[in-house]
């Protein structure tokens, strides 16, 4: 018999675990993967983006459905907490721009071995290669989580009870690090509804997309995103070209939006200021100034345009940034601060950073993460409705809600005093 059983060792399973199994308790966690986060080596291209160091109420506008349920849990495992967790466990760590916190070694690996660290010297008995089928509930009140062991090949089934369960199961982004919706199926079969889930923070694909484009990095620009005839999202920062089209923070920033407009069938198309800096009026006059100088006119600026256009981006932008307008001497300035581009697509689930979506929030208790549906069982992590933008923001409700599930179970079996 176990006091808590954790359902996924990613970064909410993991932080759960641990402080559950800090409180003396038994706890069992239990992961399909044949170690623990396997989507956090991931994280921050591989460096681990452990979280933001931003305050409440700027973290707050960075998450999306309803940021006021997360508020609990941020103030019980703050982000300055997540820093001082992983400094207490020898991870030292540095503040970047955006107010982004990695750990000191860029690797992501540096994370997660000091959480399996922890665990193992918490005695967290760990099932790895152990996939869930079913959880239930005994005759005598105690979770009966009924999973199959894959050892060598050889399959074994077993069941682990306990008094309270903790789902971290992850949504449905990334797939292969092992994430396939299960918790989704959990929450259900104890009545819970599930928000649509979509990909977000993925790759945007316009028409036609012109593959030069491909490891095209744009510094310092603004990306506008129109929905229909309406411009719906605005961010100015730093872009990338990839194969899957358009990504890099700011169009991370607006691909939830994007890709839920194009689920309901709306038109959306983006434009990329390349010369957010500068007026259209400032800049018109400084293509004049150069076109002077440069002796290019209307009449020759066909034959001269790749020449000239290099005072204005990178040399290898030029011949995609040509082809994808129909430019003039006299349009060029409107161009590089309005270059249009329809979205046709967005990557799916393999490539997508974080799912949107997940178990209703109006079934969960946000002061302790247990189901309104069923006392002892509770949520942490990305199985929930709630996702955040590129920036630590989404490990950072990882590790909240995981603390603060781990919490409430504790309250549950009585090992603590409800607050």
């Amino acid at each position: 018999m176990y006091d808590v059983v954790v359902i996924g060792a990613g970064a909410a399973g993991c932080i759960a675990a641990i402080k559950a199994a800090e409180a003396g308790v038994r706890v069992a966690l239990i992961e399909k993967n044949a170690k623990i986060g396997r989507k956090l080596m991931l994280t921050g291209k591989g460096r681990c983006n452990i979280t933001n160091a931003k305050k409440w109420a700027q973290f707050s506008t960075h998450l999306h459905s309803k940021p006021a349920f997360f508020k609990p849990a941020f103030y019980e495992f703050s982000n300055t907490d997540t820093i001082s967790f992983f400094e207490s466990l020898g991870v030292d760590t540095v503040l970047t721009r955006d107010d982004r916190v990695f750990p000191k070694t860029m690797q992501s690996a540096t994370v997660v071995d000091a959480l399996a660290a922890r665990l193992a010297k918490l005695k967290v008995k760990t099932f790895f290669c152990c996939d869930v089928n079913n959880v239930s509930v005994n005759p005598e009140g105690f979770f009966e989580t009924a999973y199959v062991l894959e050892n060598d090949h050889k399959f074994t089934s077993g069941t682990a009870e306990s008094r309270t369960v903790i789902v971290a199961t992850g949504g449905l982004s990334y797939p292969i690090t092992g994430s396939t919706g299960a918790g989704y199926d959990i929450a259900q079969s104890f009545g819970h509804t599930i928000k649509k889930t979509f990909p977000s923070l993925t790759a945007l694909t316009p028409a036609g997309y012109d593959i030069r484009l491909n490891g095209i990095t744009l510094l310092n620009i603004s990306l506008s995103l129109i929905v229909g005839k309406d411009m719906v999202a605005f961010e100015f920062g730093d872009l990338q070209f990839t194969d899957g089209g358009i990504e890099g923070p700011v169009g991370f920033k607006v691909s939830r939006k994007a890709v839920w407009a194009m689920i309901n069938g709306d038109k959306v198309s983006v434009s990329i200021d390349l010369k957010p800096a500068v007026q259209l009026p400032m800049l018109e006059e400084r293509v004049k100034k150069d076109a002077r100088m440069q002796d290019v006119t209307a009449a020759n600026f066909d034959r001269k345009k790749y020449s000239f256009l290099r005072g204005y981006m990178p040399q290898e932008l030029v011949e995609p940034f040509i082809d994808g307008n129909r430019l003039t001497l006299a349009n060029l300035a409107s161009k590089l601060k309005d270059w249009k581009m329809d979205i046709a697509d967005y990557v799916g689930w393999r490539r997508a950073v974080v799912t949107a979506g997940g178990v209703s929030l109006e079934e969960v208790v946000a002061r302790s993460m247990e189901s309104r549906n069923r006392p002892g069982l509770f949520f942490a992590g990305e199985v929930l409705d709630i996702d955040g933008d590129t920036g630590g923001y989404n490990l950072q409700f990882a590790f909240s809600t995981g603390a603060l599930a781990a919490k409430g179970a504790l309250e549950h079996i009585g090992i603590i005093r409800k607050s």
